[in-house]
């Protein structure tokens, strides 16, 4: 590493729901470090990760969709975007074909008085009719002060290396951040905690995911094995006999299919319990959601 010439900086991730930061942030990291579902408001917490190479640091940050609060939980949420906007050194802001700029005129505005570099990226133009990625980056160049445009497929990983290329054009040259064999700021637990929450997205309908949250109660690493008891949390009773299911069949399902992705992860062979309970309206109460790790404002 030569001190003279390397890079390292902050790379955020913004936009709405469901736009695919998620996606793209595996994508430019080189691993899944956020966890990803068709359904939006996936992705509660601000997560990093690492893209290292000898001569540059990139400190790439995922966090929540930006939307209208409506609850404790989604303050929490808007603050890691808020706070994304204060350290960045370049912003990714992510859109697509279908979204506009409705709910997010503010943050749009400080994004344009900040002064920070923005790459607008337009996912999912695998899905483009003719003549419609021309309106849509007439739309969003008309509201974002961005410096470049990058149309991608992140589903396809299609010109997702260019947004790399203009990164490094943009980076800072400073030393690393983080040591430059960490993936991620986040401890295992967490990942663990994130997949298995996955798992429910997929699983579940309705209200049941954006009412629940996974606690990993216990997290124990031998040689050949890590044991593992985490506790899922959901607001009312009802929503703990459908997280169970009929004789325990749901929540079996989910605990073999996350066990199956844990083993992936970490390399090695995983034990699994999984345990409800009831924690009652914790969406929107402060103290429960600092008890579940947020930091509501």
């Amino acid at each position: 590493m030569n001190p003279q010439t390397h890079q390292a900086g902050f790379v955020n991730i913004i936009g709405k729901p469901n736009v695919g930061k998620s996606t793209l942030m595996n994508i430019l990291v080189g691993t899944p470090v956020s966890i990803i579902s068709p359904k939006s408001q996936t992705t509660r917490h601000r997560i990093l990760g690492l893209s290292n190479t000898a001569d540059y640091q990139i400190v790439f940050s995922d966090t929540p969709g930006m939307l209208k609060p409506q609850y404790e939980l989604h303050k929490s949420m808007m603050s890691f975007v808020n706070l994304s906007l204060e350290d960045a050194d370049i912003i990714l802001f992510v859109t697509d074909l279908f979204e506009t700029d409705a709910d997010i005129e503010p943050i749009i505005a400080r994004i344009n008085k900040s002064g920070i570099p923005v790459l607008l990226v337009i996912n999912k133009i695998d899905l483009a009719k003719e003549g419609q990625l021309d309106k849509v980056t007439e739309y969003w160049t008309s509201r974002i002060e961005a410096s470049t445009v990058i149309p991608i497929s992140a589903l396809e990983k299609f010109n997702t290396e260019r947004i790399m290329q203009e990164i490094l054009d943009r980076l800072p040259v400073h030393p690393p951040f983080y040591d430059k064999e960490e993936l991620t700021d986040r401890p295992e637990r967490f990942f663990a905690s994130e997949i298995i929450r996955e798992k429910i997205f997929k699983n579940y309908k309705k209200e049941i995911p954006y009412s629940t949250e996974v606690v990993m109660e216990d997290f124990k690493e031998d040689t050949d094995i890590i044991r593992m008891r985490a506790t899922i949390f959901v607001e009312r009773n009802s929503q703990k006999g459908i997280l169970i299911g009929e004789k325990g069949k749901m929540l079996k399902k989910v605990g073999i299919e996350a066990r199956q992705d844990l083993e992936e992860f970490f390399g090695k062979k995983v034990h699994l319990e999984t345990f409800v309970k009831v924690e009652p309206d914790w969406r929107k109460n402060k103290l429960k959601l600092r008890k579940f790790g947020y930091d509501p404002s």
